[in-house]
C-alpha cells in the first residue's frame, strides 16, 4: 500500500506519541495544533484533515464529509453519537468509507464499573461508609440486614454490545438471572434476549435495570416517565450508556417517591448536571462523572487498538469494531 496520510487528534503523552510515530514510520502523520481535550471531546476543525487518508480521534463530521481523500475513520470512543446520523451514514455508505470505534478498549472498564455499582448497592456501601456506630447497636443491625448478596436476583441489560456481553460474563458467578434487550439480536448472545414485545414484562420483573443504550434518535428518552413507571417497585436503575436516553426529571420523581430503591449513574444530560438539579439532592441517587471507561493506560490501549486496526487496513483484513 502507498504511503498513508494519517490524521490523529487524540491527546497523547509524549511516550505514547513516540510509539505512534514508530508504528507509523513510512506513513505521514498529521497532528493538529490543538488536539481534542479528551477522547470524548470533538477537536477544533483542522485543515490537515482534508488531505488525510485515515483519521483517528474525534474529527468533525462535517469536515469528514469534505475530506474526499479519506478511506477510513477510527473513532476514539465507544459511543459514536455525533456520527450516528442518517446524513453521515448515507455519506459513508455512498463513499464506501469504513468507520470503526474503540468499543474493545472500553468494554472491560465499563463492565467492571457497572458491576461495581451493582455490588456497592447490594452491600449498601454509601450508607456503610458514612456510618459510625458500635457493633450490636440498632443502626448496626439495620445496616447488616439491609445488605444483600445478588444471588437469585434478576438483572435486565439494555444494550447488549461489547460492554453488555462482558458484564454478563462478570455476573455469571453471582447466580443472578440475566436477560438482555437488543434491538437487532444476532443469535450469538450468551444470555436470553428479550424482544420489543416482551420488554414491558421484562422491565416489570427485573430487580436491576442496567441501561447501556447509546444515544440515537431511537433511544433518546427511551426511559421516559411511562417506562420508568413500568419498573417494579423497589427496582434499582443504572445508566452507563448515555444521559440522553433517560428523562432525568421523571427519574428524580421515581426516586423521591421511593418507588425505585436507587439509581446509579455514570452519565447525565448535560454533564455535569447543574448544581441545582434535583438528582443531586436525593440520597438514593449516586453519580460518577462519566468515568466508567477510564482505566490505567487508557490512552496507550486506545492507540494499540488503532494500530492493530491500521495493520489490518493496510493488509486488507476486516477491521475490528466496525460500526459503518
Amino acid at each position: 500500500m502507498n504511503t498513508l496520510r494519517i490524521f490523529v487528534d487524540v491527546p497523547m503523552p509524549p511516550d505514547v506519541l513516540a510509539s505512534v510515530r514508530d508504528a507509523t514510520a513510512g506513513h505521514e502523520l498529521l497532528l493538529p495544533a490543538k488536539p481534542a481535550s479528551s477522547v470524548l471531546a470533538q477537536a477544533e476543525s483542522d485543515p490537515q484533515l482534508l488531505a488525510a487518508n485515515v483519521a483517528f480521534g474525534q474529527p468533525d463530521p462535517a469536515a469528514i464529509a469534505r475530506a474526499e481523500s479519506l478511506r477510513w475513520v477510527h473513532i476514539s470512543s465507544s459511543g459514536i453519537t455525533r456520527y450516528d446520523t442518517p446524513q453521515f451514514r448515507a455519506m459513508a455508505a455512498e463513499r464506501k468509507l469504513p468507520v470503526t470505534n474503540s468499543a474493545a478498549v472500553y468494554a472491560e472498564a465499563c463492565a467492571v464499573h457497572a458491576l461495581s455499582f451493582l455490588l456497592a448497592h447490594a452491600r449498601r456501601l454509601p450508607l456503610g461508609l458514612a456510618t459510625r456506630v458500635p457493633n450490636g447497636s440498632p443502626p448496626w443491625h439495620a445496616l447488616r440486614q439491609a445488605s444483600t448478596t445478588l444471588r437469585g436476583q434478576s438483572v435486565l441489560i439494555l444494550g447488549y454490545g461489547a460492554i453488555g456481553a462482558r458484564l454478563a460474563e462478570l455476573l455469571a458467578p453471582l447466580s443472578m438471572t440475566v436477560q438482555a434487550y437488543r434491538r437487532r439480536p444476532r443469535g450469538d448472545e450468551s444470555v436470553p434476549v428479550v424482544s420489543a414485545d416482551d420488554l414491558p414484562r421484562a422491565l416489570a420483573g427485573a430487580d436491576h435495570v442496567m441501561n447501556i443504550l447509546p444515544d440515537s434518535p431511537q433511544t433518546r428518552r427511551f426511559f421516559d416517565r411511562d417506562r420508568l413507571a413500568a419498573l417494579k417497585n423497589g427496582a434499582v436503575f443504572y445508566n452507563i450508556g448515555r444521559g440522553s436516553t433517560v428523562d432525568q426529571d421523571a427519574l428524580a420523581d421515581a426516586l423521591r417517591s421511593g418507588r425505585l430503591d436507587a439509581a446509579w449513574l455514570d452519565v447525565s444530560e448535560p454533564e455535569p448536571l447543574p448544581d441545582d438539579h434535583p438528582l443531586w439532592a436525593l440520597p438514593n441517587c449516586h453519580v460518577t462523572p462519566h468515568t466508567a471507561g477510564g482505566h490505567d493506560g487508557e490512552t496507550a490501549h486506545l492507540v494499540e487498538h488503532f494500530l492493530q486496526n491500521l495493520e489490518r487496513f493496510v493488509s486488507g483484513q476486516p477491521l475490528l469494531d466496525r460500526v459503518m
